[in-house]
């Protein structure tokens, strides 16, 4: 979540190349789960339409990214699965137009759903509605239900394999490398105590530090849990506790920390890289030659978590305590009519069975063609990337549909359609991170050649290109249509009330915090209050794409959100410490009129009268976030 800047053209925005490197591996990776299931099923068989309907289920692959393998596992179980179901489900009502275009929108509408819900990355609904299109377009046969989705489970079988090969070799890859990053940006931090950078990089650290958490709980095995998984869970509880106390004693110094300190976190970065991070005993942290007493207690804070290292396993099972929603709860969570990942999951239903329904009516050739343009442009995540996605499609696939129809001209089949299958999904993945266009341009032509090597049609060239650009053309004028006018303003018009819902539920967990309750990671509060902050991050986030936007609210509503993150991030980490500070009744209403008078008047678009609020002994950070939010608040500059 960023701040609002000056940006440039919608049009220069969608046509930038962006500088991160080239994934080689995971883009070879990604066309041989693609080419293989045509080659064993198809080739080998001696049944080339069996290859290309599990080459189907090698789309599996495409939903591979750098989480946790216990997370990649399910996540990927869940996509086989899922793709199997389109399959046949795709072949049994292929006879009937309006129940198909129905299944579309529902299949889009509830992957949109569960990837949001679930704060899942990768294309979400694109490819199981591209799979169900696709299996549409098929010969009639419901008979074969069974046998085609049969076929793309082992196509995706294929791509799980190839996917999980690294666990072999690296299991906690993802979790070193957070934990690694985490005790450098702790290191940053520290350094920029008492200069200009201070607020940047604490809201890095913090940042960072629920990244960790999220990535640790993510690749959590309760039956399996090693040594490796210990330390680093350990080493992350050190991590917060070092960066609250830094953020209680330093915030706000104009005093420099010596170097030697973020030097010596440093260390311990470099220490997670080591082949057996328990043999570390011998190496040493550096010691400022001169440090006052709170110094001093940071860096024994510093050595402990060091020390956490050399420690057994078994020594270190009571503190590694994982706690997770249940999946009920996170479901429920965002299932509010509230919700933007509720309403966007609607949004994207209807208006794909609207775009399947036109193309079905006027019966265009390869119909499914509409339907799924127009997904793949509705697939950005606000407006301003829906015109993204609208100029990006455009473009690569015009250049896209020209290859696709050059190559079919040719009447390719067998291996090298294998073989342009592996090539053209190589190129799509290699180029998705530098642009959705140039992935468009060598994605566009690989599904054509997917789909249309099943249906050799007798068209000419000329016919086959331009029916292909009308049926694009259409499908994204009706994803811009449909946004423009569902859910142009959609997610401004519920940040008050999101804001408010938050403070409220922030309020809760004060009140039990603070109360002698007893709170844990299952602690309903808790889990509600996290629950509140990501649907306002997502709401605002949407909001900042939104055309027009309201400049004016969305500056005046990023610093609460800022602070309200922050208070969420401390009331969590107060939830682990055993003994706090416990505040009389009076003390308590006080606080609790507060948040409910921020709440109201964030909600009603009210000013308010800023309050005096006592001092939490031992948690000063959290009763400065209070009093800060009391100042954003106090004058509504919306209204």
């Amino acid at each position: 979540m960023q701040g609002i800047n000056k940006t440039p053209s919608i049009f220069r925005q969608a046509l930038s190349v962006n500088k991160k490197p080239f994934p080689w591996l995971k883009a070879f990776l990604a066309g041989v789960a693609a080419g293989l299931p045509i080659v064993i099923f198809g080739i080998l068989t001696g049944k080339f339409e069996y290859g290309l309907i599990a080459g189907l289920g090698g789309f599996t692959y495409l939903y591979v990214f750098p989480i946790p393998y216990a997370q990649l596992a399910k996540k990927l179980t869940w996509v086989v699965l899922s793709i199997t179901a389109c399959v046949f489900f795709g072949t049994l009502l292929a006879p009937y137009p309006t129940a198909t275009a129905i299944m579309m929108g529902l299949i889009g509408a509830t992957a949109i759903f569960i990837f949001g819900a679930f704060r899942l990355i990768g294309p979400s609904a694109i490819f199981f509605v591209l799979v169900f299109a696709m299996t549409t377009g098929m010969p009639i046969a419901p008979e074969e239900a069974f046998i085609r989705a049969g076929l793309a489970f082992l196509g995706g079988l294929i791509s799980f394999i190839i996917a999980m090969g690294g666990w072999l070799i690296n299991p906690y890859g993802q979790e070193k490398t957070i934990i690694k990053r985490t005790y450098f940006v702790l290191a940053d931090y520290l350094d920029s105590i008492g200069t200009d950078k201070e607020n940047d990089q604490q809201h890095l650290a913090m940042s960072t530090l629920k990244e960790a958490r999220q990535i640790l709980s993510s690749g959590y095995n309760p039956w399996g849990k090693t040594d490796l998984f210990n330390h680093l869970y350990v080493l992350n509880n050190y991590a917060n506790k070092i960066f609250l106390y830094i953020v209680e004693e330093f915030q706000g110094s104009k005093l420099k920390l010596p170097k030697e300190i973020g030097e010596s976190l440093r260390i311990i970065a470099k220490l997670i890289d080591s082949k057996s991070i328990e043999n570390t005993a011998e190496v040493q942290l550096v010691h400022p030659e001169e440090m006052d007493e709170k110094v001093a207690v940071l860096l024994i804070e510093i050595m402990e978590a060091k020390k956490s290292l050399t420690i057994s396993s078994a020594s270190l099972n009571e503190q590694v305590k994982v706690y997770t929603p249940s999946a009920t709860n996170i479901i429920l969570g965002a299932f509010d009519k509230n919700s933007i990942i509720f309403i966007n999951a609607l949004r994207f239903g209807a208006i794909t069975t609207l775009a399947a329904i036109f193309a079905f009516e006027f019966e265009f050739q390869r119909s499914f063609w509409i339907p799924l343009s127009c997904v793949a442009v509705m697939a950005g995540s606000t407006a301003v990337a829906t015109f993204h996605r609208a100029i990006q499609r455009s473009f690569g696939t015009i250049f896209g549909i020209l290859i696709a129809s050059i190559i079919l001209s040719l009447n390719p089949s067998g291996i090298v359609v294998a073989i342009f299958v592996f090539l053209l999904t190589f190129m799509t993945e290699l180029f998705i991170v530098k642009n959705y266009g140039l992935a468009a341009l060598f994605f566009t032509p690989n599904a054509l050649i997917m789909a249309e090597s099943g249906n050799p049609g007798q068209h000419s060239f000329e016919f086959f290109a331009s029916a292909r650009l009308i049926d694009v053309a259409i499908g994204i004028a009706i994803g811009l249509v449909g946004v423009w006018l569902i859910g142009r303003k959609t997610a401004s018009s519920r940040l008050p009330h999101q804001i408010a819902k938050t403070i409220r539920s922030q309020a809760q967990c004060f009140y039990t915090l603070f109360s002698n309750q007893t709170i844990d990671g299952k602690n309903i509060e808790l889990n509600k209050m996290e629950t509140n902050i990501t649907n306002l991050k997502m709401v605002y986030d949407t909001a900042t794409g939104e055309i027009p936007k309201d400049k004016k609210a969305l500056e005046y509503f990023w610093p609460i959100i800022f602070k309200l993150e922050e208070l969420g991030y401390l009331l969590n980490q107060c939830s682990k410490i055993k003994e706090r500070t416990v505040l009389d009744d009076q003390k308590l209403a006080q606080y609790l009129l507060v948040f409910e008078n921020l709440s109201s008047a964030v909600e009603r678009k009210m000013s308010i009268e800023e309050k005096c609020i006592p001092e939490i002994p031992g948690f000063q950070s959290v009763y400065e976030v209070i009093v800060e939010l009391q100042k954003y608040i106090k004058k509504d500059k919306t209204s």
